[in-house]
């Protein structure tokens, strides 16, 4: 019998760096296990030089999603999760101008940033996503390793196929979930609503505390990117000119109001006039806050790709500012529960790969995981949940991964705000629905998905050779 995948909330809601979890955090956690592994092989000291080779989706997008200087930033020893991203610019200023790699933050060798990272539009077998690094040692021997990012900062190799930074090994789970018939299964033996299954899974593996804890910061980063989103002016990097919007859609929804942290700008929020357009005009500044962020190299939370990073935080924030003024912690809990739960069902099932599925598999599993989450936020019962879940996906099939320059921002960005209303939207046609008359299962979205992926020509998953990338010309812009 085939093993079920256990997948804990925290791997479909993981702190990065953008602008792509499989283009960025991917490589940058394949480069930091890479160093372990050299390190466990008793040869870092040896080390003479190094080269990086990145292959397919990697190569045809890398240095718009900034793959190379993800690499880099692994292999000097810093941490997605951790670093001071103001030292991000100088250090790969540094690499570049001194031609010295400082490996680890422990060995400076020789390193050109022109000649030793190579960009290869060939495509390895086993993944889109595929990364060679190599080792020449002082005798004259190498050492290298191939990993592959499959999307949401999940990285594997051929050879093992194991996922290696899962941050935990999980054996087993109380309830074993696979589809989203047994998720349903267990809330109806067990009597329990979705986020109670999950939660007795997480503490399968973690305390209560280390739970709160854990999504505290995932909420803290959420709620502080769409802050510097909306209070950010200017133009965001990589040459395409495109200006930053959360910035004055921000000013004209706040108005006069006044505030001096993030909990006084939610109830200045809270303060404001909201008929249906402003409702809408605050979801999408919310989301593309976040995505600008994203976009800027900044700190977020991929949920499940740094890509998708602005629709669920944008959908929690709908609801803590426009229907429940009460809200506390307890709410912030129990959506991510359930959107983690969400995500992990897409992945299990399907991908939440671009380079694998288009956008499908991007903003169309973050708009199930909003959808879902919502609805139970909202007094759903399960049933509804996952009807909501289905009705979000449902109307993202087909969604191609097609980014102008090969930047997570045309047409990326606005793509997150659309997933967030459509969330909303399937959320509450659930919540109005009998959910046993649903005609369509989660289940059959989730392999229709899948088959349509598997159908999709690869020039619109995520190479840039397709779509709006090509019509969309940098002269344009």
């Amino acid at each position: 019998m085939k093993k079920v995948e256990c997948i804990s909330i925290f791997d479909m809601l993981k702190v990065g760096v953008g602008p792509s979890s499989s283009h960025t955090l991917g490589p940058w956690r394949a480069a930091q296990s890479w160093i372990t592994e050299l390190k466990s092989a008793n040869v870092f000291d040896q080390i003479k030089t190094i080269t990086i080779d990145l292959y397919g989706s990697l190569s045809l997008t890398g240095k718009g999603h900034a793959s190379d200087i993800a690499c880099l930033l692994g292999l000097s020893g810093y941490d997605p999760v951790t670093m001071d991203l103001t030292l991000l610019d100088p250090t790969i200023e540094t690499i570049k101008n001194k031609n010295q790699l400082n490996l680890n933050g422990e060995k400076i060798i020789d390193f050109s940033f022109e000649e030793q990272i190579n960009f290869n539009k060939n495509f390895l077998e086993f993944h889109p996503n595929g990364m060679k690094f190599t080792a020449t040692l002082t005798n004259g021997t190498q050492k290298s390793a191939n990993f592959y990012s499959i999307g949401g900062g999940f990285i594997v190799k051929e050879e093992t196929q194991d996922i290696d930074n899962v941050e935990e090994n999980i054996d087993n789970f109380p309830y074993q979930i696979s589809k989203a018939t047994e998720l349903l299964d267990f809330c109806k033996t067990e009597n329990k609503i979705i986020s109670e299954i999950v939660l007795e899974n997480e503490r399968s593996i973690r305390t209560a505390e280390e739970i709160d804890a854990q999504i505290k910061q995932v909420w803290e980063v959420m709620l502080e990117s769409m802050y510097i989103g909306c209070h950010t002016e200017g133009t965001l990097p990589g040459g395409l000119n495109v200006k930053r919007r959360a910035y004055e859609m921000h000013q004209n929804l706040i108005g006069d109001q006044t505030y001096n942290s993030h909990d006084e700008w939610i109830n200045s929020i809270r303060n404001t006039e909201v008929k249906f357009r402003q409702i809408l005009k605050w979801v999408s500044t919310y989301a593309i806050s976040v995505n600008e962020v994203n976009a800027s190299l900044g700190r977020v939370v991929t949920a499940p790709t740094n890509g998708s990073s602005g629709t669920v935080p944008a959908v929690l924030m709908y609801y803590l500012t426009i229907e429940n003024h009460q809200a506390s912690f307890k709410e912030i809990k129990q959506f991510m529960l359930v959107a983690g739960e969400i995500g992990s069902l897409f992945k299990k099932g399907a991908t939440i790969s671009a380079a694998m599925g288009g956008c499908q598999a991007e903003i169309g599993v973050s708009s199930a995981m909003a959808a879902g989450a919502l609805t139970e936020l909202m007094g759903g019962t399960p049933e509804q949940v996952l009807m909501a879940s289905e009705i979000a996906m449902e109307h993202h099939l087909g969604l191609t991964c097609d980014p102008v320059a090969g930047l997570v921002q045309i047409p990326c960005i606005e793509r997150n705000a659309m997933g967030a209303i459509k969330a909303i939207n399937a959320a509450e046609i659930a919540l109005a629905s009998d959910a046993s008359k649903a005609k369509v299962p989660l289940d059959k979205v989730i392999e229709t998905m899948w088959e349509t992926a598997k159908d999709m020509n690869s020039k619109y998953k995520e190479t840039s050779e397709g779509g709006l990338a090509v019509k969309v010309y940098l002269s344009d812009c």
